[in-house]
């Protein structure tokens, strides 16, 4: 078992976090049901509040897919500190739901949402940074963002 914790773990990522995104509809961005933290969709926001923009396979490369899921992750991270103070108030990934802004040929989703999953494997480790997934394709995301995850967490 390791002792190095979730916020020192992602200290010695040496990652940079973007502001926690504002909700542009109807909706809570973060909340606590019991044990369960939920997380609405985050989509690609930068550290200077910008959008990743572009479809996958037109505007946007598969491993620029990657790190587009990975700074969703980032967005996510960013949302759960700006809430619970601390990424060690979080015991595990439960769920990830990965959404890909795709051409419709595309077909490796799930290599794009990686980008996203390894973050989390980084933050919380292998056995509770890996929850169950799902990665599928869209005709189009919001702002043509090319990545939206939302997500699910078990808290201490």
């Amino acid at each position: 078992m390791s002792t190095v914790s979730p916020d020192q773990r992602f200290e010695e990522l040496k990652l940079t976090l973007p502001p926690a995104p504002k909700p542009l509809g109807v909706y809570k961005p973060f909340l606590i049901v019991g044990n369960m933290v939920y997380v609405s969709g985050h989509g690609t926001v930068k550290e200077d509040g910008s959008l990743i923009i572009g479809r996958i396979g037109k505007d946007l490369t598969i491993d620029e897919g990657k790190l587009a899921a990975r700074q969703v992750g980032l967005a996510i991270l960013a949302t759960l500190k700006a809430n619970l103070g601390s990424f060690n108030k979080i015991k595990r990934v439960v769920k990830v739901l990965g959404m890909v802004n795709a051409v419709p040929e595309f077909e490796r989703h799930p290599f794009v949402i990686n980008g996203c999953s390894e973050l989390f494997a980084s933050v919380w480790g292998e056995e509770n940074g890996i929850g169950v997934r799902s990665a599928v394709g869209m005709g189009s995301l919001p702002d043509n963002i090319p990545v939206e995850i939302e997500a699910l967490f078990e808290l201490q």
